[in-house]
């Protein structure tokens, strides 16, 4: 009896191990939407919570008919029946610039129509060498400028992906109108991290294959990924009318 349990427990262990060596993120494909009050969002209609990993501004855009982040179901990577893409867009609004955005969390409320407040990252476990999908990017000239970035003003506008693999026990706030994000490059929670900057316009989908670089052989437990057509929108910075689609993103192990 004591061999069984053994045995099961060490087959227990490996089927473990090789889930977590092998682990993806749900829609990770951007295949799957529904639409909830006029805003778009990476899940379905009724999904579970574990569905709803992916989150973006259009809580607070839609209230004025706007969606920053949408499918794509026209212009796609990979194209086939069921198949879509996303389209990011960032867009200036009323007295506001808002980047177009995509992350791994949930998005909490609108902070005084200033800001918002968000909850970035997912329980995640896995250790995967590198993120690989498509991006097409298009890019406008700089209208929308604040400090400490008033000097990118008629500069092109970049965007960003990104990955970080952090050791927390939930995820971490962010009230845009504070500031607060996480320095990523000396913060001891990050365990790896991998970013492709996107500094200039493509002139269709390219594929990439971003190696993730990690600190130390920790495990991670949270994971942000995020993804946005002006990488200073956090700082309310960027261009209106910058877009950028993604499609087909997957761990490579």
């Amino acid at each position: 009896m004591k061999r069984i349990l053994a045995s099961l427990a060490l087959a227990l262990s490996v089927l473990s191990a090789g889930a977590q060596e092998s682990a993806q993120v749900y829609n990770f494909g951007f295949d799957v939407w529904s639409k909830t009050k006029g805003a778009w969002n990476l899940y379905p209609q009724d999904a579970t919570s574990e569905q709803k990993v992916w989150d973006t501004a259009n809580h607070a855009m839609s209230i004025l008919g706007i969606n920053g982040t949408a499918p794509e179901y026209a212009h796609l990577a990979v194209p086939g029946k069921g198949k879509a893409a996303v389209r990011i867009e960032s867009k200036k609004i009323l007295w506001a610039f808002v980047a177009g955005n995509l992350y791994t969390g949930q998005f909490l409320r609108i902070v005084n129509f200033k800001g918002a407040e968000m909850d970035f990252g997912i329980p995640f476990t896995g250790r995967p060498k590198a993120l690989k999908g498509y991006y097409h990017y298009q890019p406008k000239t700089i209208d929308y400028a604040k400090a400490p970035y008033l000097s990118l003003m008629g500069k092109q506008d970049e965007g960003l992906i990104d990955v970080v693999l952090l050791d927390m026990d939930q995820p971490y706030r962010v009230d845009t109108t504070k500031g607060g994000f996480m320095d990523t490059d000396s913060d001891p929670r990050v365990i790896g991290k991998g970013v492709l900057e996107l500094t200039k316009g493509t002139d269709g989908y390219v594929h990439f294959n971003m190696p993730i670089r990690y600190n130390d052989d920790r495990t991670p437990k949270y994971l942000v990924i995020t993804a946005t057509s002006s990488r200073y929108g956090d700082f309310f910075t960027g261009a209106n009318g910058s877009v950028l689609y993604l499609d087909a993103f997957e761990f490579v192990y």
